[in-house]
C-alpha cells in the first residue's frame, strides 16, 4: 500500500485520479510479487493474478456504489432533518424525470433536480460501516481494519531493518549474487545476520515509534517525494532485467506451474491490490466522475500488466532459487546486472525511505481505529489511555511481531490471506447489499444509481461471499498441512 492521496481533498483531474489510483494500490507488495511468482510458476501466477485483479476490480465497483447510497442516505436524512426544523410538509422526493437514462430527484421547494447519488461528501468505510452494518456487523469491520493495518505495521517494521542488514552486512562483490546467506552467518565480527537485523529493528522502533503518540499531519510532499522514488526504482528494476535477458545473460528458468507456492501467491496478489479502504479519500475529489467506473478499469488493466512485467522479468532475470524477499535486494549484490556502485546502493535503501514516511502514517489510523471501537457517546478517555495506552497497543505488536520472524512472503501472505480477505472481499459486498436494502425503501425502486456496479445482480454479492469462505478455508487447511509436515 502506498500514499499519494491529497490530505485536503481539494479537486483533481479524472487523469490525476488515474495516476494517485495507480500509486495506491502498487506498493511494497510488487517488491514481494516476484518471488511469489516464481514459487507459483509463470503460467499459474498469470492465471491468479489475472483472477484476483478482477476480484479486485469489481468489489471496487462495489464500494463506489455503497459511496454514492451513502451520500444518498446523508442527503436525504439531512432533508427530512430541514422539514422537522421548519415544519413543513415534506414535498414529493422522486418522479420519473430521467436525463441520460439515469433517475434524478426533484423537489418542489428548490424548483429544480438533484442527483442524491452524486459523491459530493467524503464518507469513509467506517462511517458507510456504521449506517448499513448493525452493531456486530461495526465490531467486525474495525477488527478486519485493525488486524491489516497490524500486518500492514508488521511488513513494514520487517522491510526496512531487512534493506538495512542487506546493505551493511551483505558482500557486494559481483559474485554475490550467486551466494544464499542464512541468519547465523557473521556480518560484523561475531555479530551475526540476524543480530544485526535486530540492532537495526531496534534502531527503527526508536526513531519511528514515537511518532504514533502523536498525529501525522502534512504529509503530502513527502508522498510526493517517495512516490518519485518508487517509479525511478521500478523503472530502474524492469529496464536492467530486460537489458540483462536480452543479452541472453538471464539466469532464470521458472517451472510452468507449482501447486505449492499457491497459498503465498495468493495473499501476495490479496495484499498487492488492496486499495479498497482508501477509495473514499481517492474517489470524492475527482472532479468530473461520470467515467470513473471506466478510470477504475483503465488503471486495473495497468496495474495488472504492471506487475506481469515486473515478476516476469524478475523470473527470467534471477534464479528462482536466489530471489530474495524484498526484490531490490537482488540488485545491491549482483554486479553483472547493475554495476554502478551509488545505483546499488539506492536500490538497496529505496524501501528504507519509501517505508519510513508510511509507517506512522499507518500507525496513527491504526491508533485512531482502536479508538473509534471502543468510542461510547458522550465519553472521554482518560489521558493516560487516550496517549499512552493506544499508542502502545498500536506499536508493541508489529515489533514483536517483526522480532520474531523477518520472512516477509510469509508476513504479506498472512495479511492478504486473511485480513485482507475481509477487507478487499468480504466487507465491500456486505456494504453494498446492506446499502441496496437500506436505500429502496427510501428512494423506491425506480431511482437508479448512476455509479451502480457494472456487477449489479444479487449473484456476483455471494459468489464474492462464497470466494471469500473458500479461500480462508484454503489457505487455513494448507498452513495445518504445512505444519503437520514439519
Amino acid at each position: 500500500m502506498a500514499g499519494g492521496i491529497t490530505e485536503s481533498g481539494e479537486p483533481y483531474s479524472p487523469f490525476v485520479g488515474l495516476v494517485y489510483m495507480f500509486n495506491l494500490i502498487v506498493g511494497t507488495g510488487a517488491l514481494t510479487m516476484p518471488k511469489a511468482f516464481a514459487s507459483a510458476g509463470w503460467v499459474v501466477s498469470i492465471a491468479l493474478i489475472t483472477f484476483l485483479g478482477c476480484m479486485s476490480y469489481m468489489t471496487t465497483t462495489f464500494v463506489i456504489e455503497a459511496m454514492a447510497a451513502a451520500n444518498a442516505q446523508l442527503r436525504w436524512k439531512r432533508r427530512e432533518q430541514e422539514e422537522a426544523l421548519f415544519n413543513i410538509r415534506p414535498p414529493p422526493l422522486y418522479i420519473t424525470l430521467t436525463v441520460d437514462n439515469v433517475f434524478v430527484f426533484f423537489t418542489e421547494r428548490s424548483g429544480g433536480h438533484v442527483d442524491h447519488f452524486d459523491i459530493v461528501e467524503r464518507v469513509e468505510m467506517g462511517q458507510m460501516a456504521s449506517m448499513f452494518f448493525n452493531k456486530v456487523g461495526l465490531n467486525m469491520f474495525y477488527i478486519c481494519i485493525i488486524v491489516y493495518l497490524y500486518g500492514d505495521l508488521a511488513i513494514y517494521a520487517a522491510a526496512v531493518p531487512i534493506s538495512l542488514m542487506e546493505v551493511a552486512c551483505g558482500n557486494h562483490s559481483c559474485s554475490a549474487g550467486s551466494v544464499k546467506y542464512n541468519d547465523t552467518d557473521p556480518c560484523w565480527g561475531s555479530v551475526t545476520r540476524k543480530d544485526a537485523y535486530r540492532v537495526f529493528l531496534s534502531i527503527f522502533t526508536v526513531m519511528l515509534g514515537p511518532f504514533t503518540f502523536f498525529t501525522a499531519q502534512k504529509t503530502k510532499y513527502l508522498q510526493i517525494l517517495t512516490s518519485l522514488m518508487r517509479w525511478i526504482a521500478f523503472t530502474m528494476m524492469i529496464v536492467l532485467a530486460l537489458i540483462r535477458i536480452g543479452k541472453g545473460t538471464g539466469e532464470g528458468h521458472p517451472p510452468a506451474a507449482s501447486l505449492a507456492g499457491v497459498p503465498n501467491l495468493f495473499g501476495v496478489c490479496v495484499y498487492s491490490f488492496m486499495c479498497q479502504h482508501s477509495l473514499p479519500s481517492l474517489v470524492t475529489p475527482i472532479s468530473n466522475k461520470k467515467h470513473v467506473g471506466k478510470l477504475v478499469l483503465l488503471d486495473y488493466v495497468l496495474i495488472l500488466g504492471f506487475y506481469v512485467l515486473l515478476s516476469f522479468t524478475a523470473i527470467f532475470c534471477f534464479k528462482s532459487s536466489l530471489l530474495h524477499d524484498m526484490y531490490t535486494l537482488n540488485f545491491t549484490d549482483n554486479c553483472h546486472v547493475l554495476n554502478i556502485p551509488f545505483l546499488r546502493y539506492f536500490l538497496g535503501l529505496f524501501p528504507v525511505f519509501t517505508i519510513s514516511t508510511n509507517f506512522p502514517i499507518i500507525a496513527v489510523t491504526l491508533r485512531n481505529n482502536w479508538k473509534t471501537l471502543f468510542y461510547r457517546d458522550g465519553g472521554t478517555y482518560p489521558w493516560v489511555v487516550d496517549r499512552v495506552v493506544f499508542p502502545l497497543i498500536t506499536l508493541v505488536p508489529p515489533i514483536v511481531v517483526a522480532f520474531c520472524t523477518h520472512n516477509l512472503e510469509s508476513l504479506v501472505g498472512i495479511t492478504g490471506a486473511y485480513a485482507g480477505t475481509g477487507i478487499q472481499y468480504i466487507i465491500p459486498a456486505s456494504l453494498v447489499f446492506y446499502a441496496r436494502r437500506h436505500l429502496e425503501p427510501v428512494v423506491g425502486r425506480d431511482a437508479v444509481n448512476k455509479h451502480r456496479s457494472p456487477f449489479r445482480h444479487s449473484f456476483w454479492v455471494w459468489f464474492v461471499w462464497l470466494w471469500a469462505a473458500f479461500c480462508l478455508m484454503f489457505v487455513t487447511a494448507n498452513i495445518i498441512l504445512t505444519d503437520t509436515k514439519k
